[in-house]
């Protein structure tokens, strides 16, 4: 397929939908397996995917932003989440479990260094993967910054966003009583947990429906019910890293940035992310002397924002013209 007659115009810049080729559950130990795709040009430069969450797991639409002639796509999801086993389980699942995950899907299909590729936990995920093995990365892209700190939940879960959807906040916090209001992940994570199926569930709609509300600036104001076993596994996993502050030191990510300064990178976000504000994304590129920022103005956090779309289209297909320099 000629390059410039496979893109999608009317889709903001994304590739036609392509099949993977290679489809496997890989056992990663602890009683665990992940579920790992490979699709586009198995000889292409190698670019894998870290989704959000924790516990979004990936989609096909995450396949759409390389050009399948050029690039290698790997995705997987993460422990207990999408097709992976056991699902919404958070036994033996922590960041370093996933950082370690990581390194045995590169092991496994031989790859000497990549293009990470994430958004909202996933651009933490591959800050953290980069500062782990920083020999394996060749750039990162990144979508949404969240670094993972106690002053970016506490905007998220403590009333900051609320205060420009009161509606939906009272909607998200009068499921637990007044006098636990004041720490609403901890207040969560008692239901998310009680035993009872039927009350995971319910929490876990609210929470993953607060979540996806605030995720587009289309939005109308309205949560969006999503399935009860996607909902669960999603507010189960995601509360479960946040309660335990992810398994970070406060101001981690940004501490150890020298670690990862020679790496050339991306970093494109939404000017009106509700999820993750754009401090954090300025923070970060303030950090890091090789990265570019790329502020989206009309856009929020989801990845599907038009603009954004565009300009994470726009940086992988500039890689591809680059693969020489970058040596894959």
């Amino acid at each position: 397929m000629d390059k410039a007659a496979g893109k999608n115009s009317a889709a903001g810049g994304l590739y036609p939908p392509i099949e993977p080729y290679d489809r496997h559950m890989l056992d990663v130990g602890d009683g665990h397996k992940i579920y790992v795709e490979q699709c586009g040009n198995p000889d292409g430069m190698p670019v894998v995917i870290f989704h959000g969450g924790p516990g979004g797991g990936c989609s096909p639409q995450m396949r759409r932003f390389f050009d399948p002639n050029t690039y290698r796509i790997i995705l997987f999801d993460q422990r207990g989440c999408g097709r992976s086993r056991p699902h919404a389980a958070i036994e033996d699942n922590t960041t370093w479990h996933l950082v370690s995950d990581i390194e045995h899907i590169r092991l496994t299909l031989g790859i000497d260094r990549w293009i990470v590729f994430g958004g909202s936990w996933g651009a933490t995920l591959g800050l953290i993967y980069a500062q782990s093995h920083p020999g394996r990365v060749a750039w990162l892209v990144l979508r949404g910054v969240f670094l993972a700190t106690k002053s970016e939940l506490d905007w998220f879960y403590g009333g900051g966003a609320g205060r420009f959807w009161p509606e939906l906040w009272e909607e998200f916090s009068s499921l637990v009583p007044e006098d636990e209001h004041h720490d609403m992940i901890s207040a969560y994570n008692k239901r998310l947990f009680s035993g009872t199926y039927r009350e995971e569930v319910r929490f876990a709609k609210a929470w993953a429906g607060w979540e996806n509300a605030l995720a587009s600036i289309q939005n109308r104001g309205h949560m969006i019910d999503a399935p009860a076993e996607y909902a669960r596994a999603f507010a189960r996993l995601e509360n479960h890293y946040f309660v335990n502050n992810a398994w970070l030191d406060e101001g981690q990510l940004l501490r150890d940035m020298p670690k990862i300064a020679h790496i050339p990178g991306t970093i494109v976000q939404g000017r009106h992310d509700m999820i993750c504000p754009p401090q954090a994304a300025y923070k970060l590129h303030k950090r890091w002397p090789s990265s570019t920022l790329r502020m989206v103005h009309f856009a929020g956090h989801a990845l599907s924002e038009r603009g954004v779309t565009e300009e994470l289209t726009h940086t992988m297909d500039k890689l591809a013209r680059q693969r020489s320099t970058l040596g894959l």
